[in-house]
């Protein structure tokens, strides 16, 4: 749900925020008080183009900024987030921004991180649908009309099954084609393979060998300058006159006499003797590391040759000695695929033929289930359609099975949805042809249509927010009446925002918004705020055509109702 929907220097808006609850939630506002400021608020927000001439007089930018409550959402949010190197919700929030200024630049985020208008776009599919003269309608699209039919029948999993199929089948698709090559092509790369695999195998590579080798080497070339050293280390240790060994001797007969004057520095000879027993492992361990060291040119040869041969190996298939070990090991696989070739493509073609066969039972079986479900869907919808001041509109779900040939081959072109195609299409009048949904002229036509569907469809759509501007247009009595209460039930399982011009409408609303203009320090600026019953009572008298006691009655006798 939409939590909160900040908007910074947009049109007369100065500074607002505004906190809605779950529910159905109504604006309501004398004509050009702010109302439609909203609607282009969140359409900023849902990716669409940005008019400068909408930032407030005076200011530099405009900032519209929106928290989201997704605990509800069923879409891949956070793969998504992490696909396109976007932060992960917090506490359940996503936040999205979008800034754009005078001098023509343009930024959004989200979760804080810089993002495109795409990315907007293609995260407003999944949170809100826009329905008015500022259209975000997704159920406009032939696609998203597949998905809403498969959803209203609970052919999820057979669809689900069918799109699986098909990536199957891409990847035999795909296998085959890296084994069909011409005689030419299949002969060169074949002799590439082999000469690859036999010198990487020749190479007797072992993992992580290039590091142990690099230092031996080092160590290697640098044999006498260690040994000279060592034996510097070794004579200023013990083999000369004037050696640290020697000198120790000296400091401990110096030391026991200190110790005989003074007992109580009996821990200064205790740390002597400590020093004198490090020197001698000192030594001892120099020595030994110096009759190690020995000066081998031809040693040395041998390893420069093997670094060499590794590092050319590295060259070819690295950058790294790991790196050229797995390259072995798929050239050695694609060798032996290639010198079996023709057994199999024969093994490819059976699989191909039984991955067809199952995509046309499935493809089928989904065809058949969805020609019983468009005719319950159009039937429930032309229900609904009269029931909100259609009374001889007819809504029909036009489906187009695009079956293949009974055996399908690689040329086959194949959707993941299945066979069909579809478009939602509605007569408003008798003697009328339907028409597609997007071919709806009127508005207020098509947001009572869009309502209706809303209707039929609340317990399987998943877009959690639905917002509605003129769906009272050109409509009043007993049919304002069953408008507001269809959305109440939406309401039930969406948040629904409708900006109304209706007090039947606007009764029915959980919770009551009006939109006012003021003018402070010169300036105009649309404000909103939340009306308790008494103020409610006022406005929805208004709306009724004054503040008469018949209106406020007739207000108080609506909220009761």
């Amino acid at each position: 749900m939409l939590h909160t929907l900040r908007i910074k220097n947009l049109a007369l808006v100065a500074d607002l925020t505004l906190d809605l609850p779950e529910g159905l939630s109504v604006l309501t506002g004398e004509t050009g008080a702010g109302k439609s400021i909203i609607l282009g608020a969140v359409n900023l927000l849902l990716g669409q183009r940005a008019d400068r001439t909408l930032i407030r007089s005076g200011a530099d930018s405009c900032t519209v900024e929106a928290v989201f409550d997704i605990r509800r959402l069923k879409a891949p949010l956070r793969e998504f987030l992490e696909s396109n190197g976007l932060e992960p919700c917090e506490d359940h929030a996503l936040t999205l921004k979008r800034t754009f200024t005078a001098a023509g630049s343009n930024r959004q985020f989200v979760n804080g991180t810089p993002t495109s208008l795409s990315v907007l776009a293609s995260l407003g599919e999944w949170l809100v649908d826009l329905h008015g003269p500022h259209d975000h309608q997704s159920l406009l699209y032939p696609a998203r009309q597949l998905d809403i039919l498969d959803a209203f029948g609970g052919l999820e999993n057979a669809r689900n099954e069918f799109a699986t199929l098909l990536q199957t089948r891409a990847k035999i698709l795909e296998e085959k084609r890296q084994l069909i090559l011409d005689e030419l092509t299949y002969a060169r790369e074949l002799d590439l393979l082999r000469f690859q695999v036999e010198e990487i195998t020749a190479s007797r590579l072992v993992a992580g060998e290039d590091i142990a080798l690099a230092e031996e080497h080092h160590r290697a070339s640098n044999a006498t300058r260690l040994l000279e050293q060592c034996q510097s280390a070794l004579e200023l240790l013990s083999e000369s006159d004037t050696a640290m060994l020697s000198q120790t001797g000296l400091l401990g007969r110096t030391l026991h006499e200190v110790k005989r004057l003074d007992p109580s520095t009996e821990k200064l000879l205790e740390l002597h003797e400590s020093t004198v027993e490090l020197l001698r492992e000192l030594q001892h361990e120099l020595s030994r590391y110096r009759d190690r060291i020995q000066v081998d040119p031809e040693r040395l040869t041998e390893l420069e040759e093997r670094l060499n041969l590794i590092q050319s190996l590295k060259r070819k298939h690295g950058p790294r000695l790991e790196d050229v070990l797995e390259y072995g090991e798929k050239a050695r696989a694609r060798l032996a695929i290639l010198n079996s070739r023709d057994a199999e493509v024969i093994r490819l073609n059976q699989a191909l033929a039984e991955v067809h066969k199952q995509i046309l039972d499935v493809g089928k079986r989904l065809s058949i289930a969805r020609a019983a479900l468009r005719v319950k869907l159009a039937n429930a919808v032309t229900s609904d359609l009269q029931e909100l001041g259609f009374n001889q509109s007819h809504f029909d779900v036009v489906l187009t099975p695009n079956l293949p040939e009974l055996v399908l081959n690689e040329q086959t072109k194949l959707n993941a949805s299945g066979f069909d195609q579809i478009e939602f299409q509605f007569a408003p009048n008798p003697g009328e042809p339907p028409r597609p949904l997007r071919a709806i002229a009127s508005s207020g036509e098509m947001a009572r249509v869009m309502l209706a569907i809303k209707s039929v469809l609340a317990r399987v759509d998943d877009v959690p927010v639905l917002i509605f501007d003129e769906v009272d247009a050109n409509v009043g009595g007993e049919t304002a009446r069953a408008v507001g209460a269809r959305m109440k039930q939406i309401g039930r399982n969406h948040q629904v925002l409708c900006i109304s011009h209706l007090a039947p409408v606007a009764a029915q609303a959980k919770t009551h918004f009006l939109v006012s203009k003021s003018t402070r320090a010169g300036r105009t600026e649309s404000r909103i705020e939340a009306l308790d019953n008494n103020s409610r009572i006022n406005e929805l008298a208004r709306m009724l055509g004054g503040g008469g006691d018949a209106a406020v009655q007739l207000a108080e006798s609506l909220l009761k109702s």
